[in-house]
Order: structure tokens, then sequence, then C-alpha cells
């Protein structure tokens, strides 16, 4: 049988296709979904700094000063080394609380989670010796290891018990920090130096990690394993984008019937997230312990980074890239702070601002949403409308 083809009159060429709304393309629409949240971003952070500075006049200092004040002496050599490793902790703490959002599981554990990995790899890193390489990276491995399996018990409870991850990340925090507190006071973890502080026993050189002269001028070192932040956001980058298990994580996110009625373990992929979340918070105390102070201390070791990654991730909308700014931002911030109590203007002034900043980023984000939805909708609707009746399509053929 032979087919029949319809040719058009002579000398009267074929309908062009009718070009479709523009924007409507794969490139237009992420390139304008890009644009508005640079957008929603810029005009956020332009709200926040509007806000302080009249919270600056009613107190009577004048914003002009402060910023000039913060701007001067967090650009200076040192300040620049201090924002970067700062900056490599934070990116830590906010990827690991952003592969959970991207499942839409709060994972508010990770502080408790970064201080017992680094407290177990400390105390590991004291105990063994291994060839330098192995060493760093047995360590790594340790706080990694240690994590996930903190991390996994919010997860077995909320699989076979349902138990909002909420609830129990907020408690394994407390069991955590109290479980430190009896590791620390064993022979076997803890070495004291003095009245009044207990740490691990110090790492060997071959278990530290040198730093980078990023900045000559500054006379200290970036943090070697700024490397490793970098490494872990191109490693989540690629699992989410680029791989079937990043998909399934993205599908459970938005709607867990819809990813388990096409054949996705809702499960099995609660319990993967949450422990490569907090295998990536193991990881958050490993540029300061191999870097810098090379044993753990309960009374020295930074708190706090858990709920600092939260508020990054929020504000880089999980992407790491995003991230990526939003932490030079915030240790930026955190930094610039110092130079205000000299010139008698409270700090925590600096704390209201990273706090109005979230808050309008993430107010702005549901704006740029909303409005995304609605010109799609336009977008779909301005298509169907060009697309010709299905009886002249019909009649044309017959």
């Amino acid at each position: 049988m032979s087919s029949t083809v319809v040719d058009a009159p002579q000398g009267a060429s074929a309908p062009a296709p009718k070009a479709g709304p523009r924007g409507t393309g794969r490139l237009g629409g992420a390139g304008r979904r890009l644009a508005l949240n640079v957008l929603a971003a810029v005009v956020a952070a332009a709200f926040a700094a509007a806000l302080t500075s009249v919270i600056l006049l009613i107190r009577g200092d004048s914003p002009s000063f402060v910023i000039s004040q913060m701007w001067d002496y967090g650009t200076s050599a040192g300040s620049e080394v201090s924002i970067l490793n700062s900056a490599s902790v934070y990116y830590l703490s906010a990827i690991a609380v952003a592969i959970g959002f991207r499942m839409n599981l709060f994972n508010i554990g990770v502080d408790g989670t970064y201080r017992l990995a680094a407290c177990v790899a400390g105390a590991f890193g004291g105990w063994v010796s291994l060839p330098t390489g192995l060493h760093q990276a047995a360590i790594i491995l340790v706080a990694m290891a240690v994590g996930a399996v903190w991390a996994g018990i919010a997860a077995v409870l909320k699989v076979t018990r349902g138990v909002s991850e909420v609830i129990s990340t907020i408690m394994l925090n407390f069991i955590a920090t109290g479980l430190i507190a009896f590791l620390m006071r064993t022979s076997l973890f803890g070495n004291r130096v003095g009245a009044n502080d207990i740490t691990t026993k110090p790492i060997p050189h071959s278990g530290q990690v040198g730093g980078l002269n990023l900045i000559p001028s500054a006379g200290v070192e970036v943090y070697g394993l700024i490397l490793l932040s970098a490494a872990v956001g191109i490693v989540f980058w690629f699992v989410v984008n680029r791989t079937r298990f990043g998909f399934d994580l993205r599908a459970t996110g938005r709607s867990a019937t819809a990813a388990e009625a096409s054949g996705v373990n809702v499960k099995r992929m609660i319990v993967a997230t949450l422990c490569l979340s907090g295998a990536a918070a193991g990881l958050v105390g490993m540029p300061a312990l191999l870097g810098d102070a090379h044993s753990y201390s309960s009374i020295t070791f930074q708190t706090g980074l858990g709920f600092t990654g939260i508020a990054i991730a929020l504000l880089g909308r999980n992407n790491p890239v995003g991230i990526a700014f939003a932490s030079i931002l915030w240790a930026f911030l955190d930094q610039s702070a110092q130079i205000l109590d000299i010139n008698n203007i409270p700090k925590e002034i600096v704390q209201i601002t990273q706090g109005i900043v979230v808050l309008s980023v993430v107010v702005a984000y549901e704006l740029v949403r909303r409005f995304a939805l609605r010109a799609q909708a336009r977008s779909v609707g301005a298509a169907v409308d060009a697309a010709p009746p299905a009886g002249a399509v019909e009649g044309a053929a017959a």
C-alpha cells in the first residue's frame, strides 16, 4: 500500500509553522527564570540595606559611615583570608542542608552531626599513624561515615515510625552534645590540656592539611580544604542534575505519591538522602580540624554552623553556585561586623541585616515562582490558541 501525498497548489509555498510564544523554549525559559531569580536577590538585598539604614538612622548613626567602615575592614588582606575560610565551612553546611531541601526534607541536625563527626574523626586522627595522604583521607572518610550514620537514625525513624525529621534531628542535636561531653571525659577520647579544656589527642603532621597562599600580602593561609568544599559543590550539582538518583530525588521532593506511582522507592530515597546530607554535614568541621586546630575541643570548636547553613541554603536557593555567593556574603558580614564595636556601633546590626536578607529573599523568590507559574500558564494558553482546530486538520487530510 502506498501512501498518498497531497501537494500544495502549484506556485504556492507550504505555510510556515507558527512560532510559539517567546520564552517557551528550554533555553529561553531557563534564561528568564535565571534573570528573575537574580533580580529577586538584588531587590531583596537592596531592601535589606535600606531597612538597615533606617535602623541606623533611628539610632543616630550614619549608614554611609557604617557601610564604608565595614567595606574597608572586610576587604583588607587579613579579612579576606578569614572570609574565605569561613565561607568554605558555611558552604559545606549549606550543601548538607540543601541535599535534604531538594527532597523536601528539613534536616535541622547538621549542627549536632558535624560536631560529633569532628569529635570522632579528631580522636581517630590522633589514635592512628598512617602515611601522609592516606591519613587525611581516612580522617575525612571517618567524619563522613559518622555523619551518615547519625543522620541515618532520623531517616530510619521517619520511614519505620513516621517520625518527622524536623523533630528527630532537633533531638539528635541535643543527644550529640551530651554524647560528645561523655566521650571527651574518657581516656579514649579526652586529652586534658588545661584546667577547663579537654581536647582529643593532637593529629600528627601526616594527618594535617596545609593551607594555600592565595593572598600573599595577608601573611596567613586559606584552608587547604577549601578545594574539598568546591569539589562537594560540583558533585552535588552533578548528582542532582545529571544522574538517575538525582532525578528520583527531585521527583520525590515534588510529589512523593507521583514518584512512587512511577516506580521510585520513596522510603529508600528518604534514607539515602538523609544519609548523604549527614555525610556532607560530617565534612563541615574538617577544614578547621585538619587545617588549623588539629584537635577537637568542645569549648573552642565553633558551634551554630548548622543553623547558619539553613539560612545560606535558603539564600542560595539550594543551588551550588547561589550557595557559594551566599556563603561569601554571609562570611563578609560576619567578618566586617568586628569593626563596629570599635566605633561604638553594636555589631548585632549585622545579624539584623542577615535576618532581613534571608526573609526578603525568601519572599522575593516566592513572588518570582508565582510569576513564573502565571507566565507558563499564559504561554500554554497562547500555544493552544495558536494551534489549528482538530476538525480543520482532518478536513485538509481528507
